[in-house]
């Protein structure tokens, strides 16, 4: 196979489970959420125990201030967070769930559990982890070519 393929095929990959996401079973439930704001609603909710500010999730998700910043306020303005005080800095906010981003939590971990079989589908746990590897690898190598880019 050659190397330039295989962005190409991440790329096609990515778009097809976007669009499954998309015409999901829940999307009249799900229908104000973007990828994005689903993917930081699971972030929050799997860290419930911790104080989670805006800087975790752009290291987490290696997004920019002002990316992290607008969809934040988006997610804001649609009630699913809320930006908290903390008593050790004023100037700190940390991010929490409201119920209606629970309440949307619980179906979207129905859709990516029914993705993840989908995905996984034929594989071996060993095939799985190994995949995961090279993955995880591909990311590393990216960020080693430009430090930016993590």
């Amino acid at each position: 196979m050659e190397k330039m393929r295989i962005g190409l095929e991440l790329r096609s990959l990515n778009n097809m489970i976007r669009r499954y996401f998309e015409f999901s079973s829940h999307k009249n439930e799900i229908e104000t959420i973007t990828g994005n704001n689903g993917w930081i609603i699971g972030y929050l909710a799997d860290n419930a125990d911790k104080d989670i500010y805006q800087k975790d999730l752009e290291d987490h998700f290696t997004i920019t201030r002002s990316t992290a910043s607008k969809v934040l306020s988006l997610m804001e303005q649609k009630g699913l967070i809320q930006r908290q005080a903390v008593a050790q800095d004023a100037r700190l906010k940390k991010l929490v769930l409201t119920e209606k981003a629970w309440k949307i939590k619980g179906l979207m971990r129905e859709d990516a559990e029914r993705m993840e079989r989908t995905l996984t589908n034929g594989f071996t746990e060993e095939e799985v982890e190994t995949l995961y590897s090279y993955l995880q690898r591909m990311r590393t190598n990216i960020s080693n070519m430009n430090p930016a880019l993590s």
